[in-house]
């Protein structure tokens, strides 16, 4: 059974930086891309980054591309995603997922069948 779990949320200022982690067990974690989504109270699931098998593939939100640098290592079975730069309108639970697929990477979330249980992450003065 795939599991993931995220950590690294918190409270950070307008402007100040968190580095997420998500560390990945029960698959072979170097065939699958790795997705990163965020959901706001009120708001529908949006996809923020993902990162393909080999890390040669990455995509970004509008939102969030030039602030989100994604990351991973295989040796480890993490993937990272380090916020700068942060926002209020970037509050919310952010969770990683694995991909449906050996091939890409998407922001789509019905692409991915596994989810971590998400990390809270709070922008605020």
């Amino acid at each position: 059974q795939a599991q993931l779990v995220e950590s690294g949320g918190g409270l950070v200022q307008p402007g100040g930086s968190l580095r997420l982690s998500c560390e990945a067990s029960g698959f072979a974690f170097t065939d699958y891309a790795i997705g990163w989504f965020r959901q706001a109270p009120g708001k529908e699931r949006e996809g923020v980054s993902c990162i393909s098998w080999s890390g040669g593939n990455r995509n970004y939100a509008a939102s969030v591309k030039g602030r989100f640098t994604v990351s991973r290592d295989n040796d480890n079975n993490k993937v990272y995603v380090q916020m700068n730069n942060l926002k209020p309108e970037d509050t919310a639970i952010y969770y990683c997922a694995k991909s449906r697929r050996d091939y890409g990477c998407s922001l789509v979330g019905t692409d991915y069948d596994y989810w971590g249980q998400g990390t809270q992450v709070t922008v605020s003065s």
